[in-house]
């Protein structure tokens, strides 16, 4: 937990599997990830965050074959349009598969999914054996934690515990696309 000795890749990937939550760097700010189908590791982000459900959360994974349980089928010139921005900060919304529940996916008939470039969310979703939830590490309407200090003030030892590196060098969250229409919804 934050304080203590950080998580190695591989004891962050036992408390994914054990159903917590935990704290790790990404491109620009620290996120918040944990098992996607794990509802009560998803209602913790989100009570962390604040956050209501009907908002979704983003998956962020190391192979776009670890999203296909989440979405529908897609046709090659989609699945070419989203992998053409990967890895890196696209956040594409993708037409979510109908066993998604809405405590992920929120009230959008679309999933939130992005390949980072950044080595140590893809070892995480490769030693976890799948995808994870990323959000950005800070309650809603407070600034992303930067740093583990960040991480500490906002959820103290709320959290499995937090996987120490550095920031991949981007000043904001990833951009959201559509897949679909290709329409930016959020700049990053």
């Amino acid at each position: 937990m934050p304080g203590s000795s950080p998580l190695t890749i591989e004891q962050a990937a036992a408390c994914l599997k054990q159903g917590e939550v935990i704290a790790y760097p990404t491109e620009a700010v620290y996120g918040l990830g944990c098992d996607p189908r794990n509802q009560r590791a998803v209602r913790q982000v989100l009570a962390l965050k604040e956050r209501p459900a009907s908002a979704g959360l983003i998956l962020i994974a190391d192979h776009f074959s670890r999203f296909k349980s989440f979405i529908k089928p897609l046709a090659p010139e989609l699945e070419k349009r989203a992998l053409a921005a990967w890895p890196g900060p696209v956040t594409w919304l993708v037409p979510r598969g109908s066993e998604v529940p809405s405590w992920l996916a929120g009230d959008h008939p679309t999933i939130a999914l992005r390949i980072p470039d950044h080595p140590v969310c893809n070892a995480l979703c490769a030693a976890f054996g799948g995808a994870i939830v990323s959000t950005s590490a800070n309650p809603r309407q407070e600034e992303p934690a930067r740093d583990l200090a960040g991480v500490e003030t906002y959820f103290g030892t709320g959290l499995c515990g937090v996987v120490a590196g550095e920031l991949g060098g981007g000043d904001n969250p990833s951009e959201i696309r559509d897949l679909v229409s290709g329409e930016v919804l959020r700049k990053g």
